[in-house]
């Protein structure tokens, strides 16, 4: 992606004697108070727009440099009013830029991709799934793919691959076809799209308005461009809004054991089909004034 240019079957079982009734699986008990983590103001995305608000998890583990741009661009104002210039249904949400062309971008210069990270025993991360060679999980809200743990011991800095997942929700920036060529465009997934893995930096996540990022006008085009397009009308961080307009998010925290139920049920409910975007992060929201 350049500027310009993302039944089951049901089975039944007929016995020869008489039908054994099964009970279904009860539903994981309810969260407990400690199976929550408050995201920072710091690190929590506002986004307003003419559909409804976004909130996004930053990550800076994955691309501290990327992060700091958004940060940066959002408390500059340089975001307010910019239209959702390329929008594809089953595909992903496209914005910041100036033009609303998919050819402007930020007066700063452009950053070197951040595709992948390094990952330490340091730094929090919650598998889900270990396929061959792998582990897959989560980083903060971010579903990640990185190298296992074992394989820290004969690297130099005692850390090992990893890299974000383009799950829905999943935030990425947009760039040229060079690799460090993203500025100030970026992008939120309104469905899965693999192909994007290692490709395009992570930043974040949407953790509340996954809903509105599916309800911005898209394009009829294959090139995406939307006329008459929805627009982001305010973008800040929320610890640079007033206390009292300032939304506040709790994430159930992955490393709880309601996290881990959550993730037995969704890889029973898919079988063989089970991936790490089948997994929604419960989140709750106080929005703020």
């Amino acid at each position: 992606m350049v500027r310009n240019a993302l039944a089951a079957a049901v089975l039944s079982a007929l016995l020869s004697g008489p039908v054994l009734a099964q009970e279904a699986s009860p539903p994981p008990p309810p969260p407990a108070p400690t199976d929550w983590r408050a995201i920072s103001p710091s690190d929590l995305l506002v986004i307003d727009t003419s559909k409804g608000r976004i909130l996004v998890e930053l990550a800076p583990e994955l691309a501290p440099a990327h992060v700091e741009r958004i940060k940066l661009l959002a408390a500059r104002g340089f975001y307010d009013n910019l239209a959702w210039h390329r929008v594809i249904d089953w595909f992903m949400a496209q914005t910041g830029d100036p033009l609303g062309t998919g050819d402007g971008q930020s007066w700063y210069p452009d950053l070197k991709g951040e595709f992948t990270f390094r990952r330490g025993p340091d730094m929090a991360f919650t598998p889900v799934a270990a396929p061959t060679g792998a582990l897959i999980g989560f980083v903060r809200s971010v579903p990640v793919q990185t190298q296992p743990d074992d394989l820290m011991a004969g690297t130099g800095d005692k850390k090992v691959h990893g890299w974000g997942l383009y799950c829905p929700g999943v935030a990425g920036m947009a760039r040229d076809e060079g690799n460090d060529t993203a500025n100030s465009q970026f992008f939120l997934m309104r469905q899965a799209y693999p192909a994007l893995d290692k490709r395009y930096t992570v930043w974040g996540r949407v953790v509340s308005g996954l809903d509105v990022v599916r309800a911005l006008k898209a394009s009829p085009t294959p090139d995406g461009i939307v006329t008459e397009p929805d627009r982001m009308t305010r973008v800040r961080l929320a610890a640079d809004l007033p206390q009292a307009e300032r939304p506040t998010v709790q994430m159930m925290n992955t490393t709880s054991a309601a996290f881990r139920a959550l993730v037995d049920q969704a890889r029973q409910a898919k079988g063989a089909d089970f991936s790490v975007c089948d997994i929604d992060i419960p989140a709750q929201v106080t929005p703020g004034a």
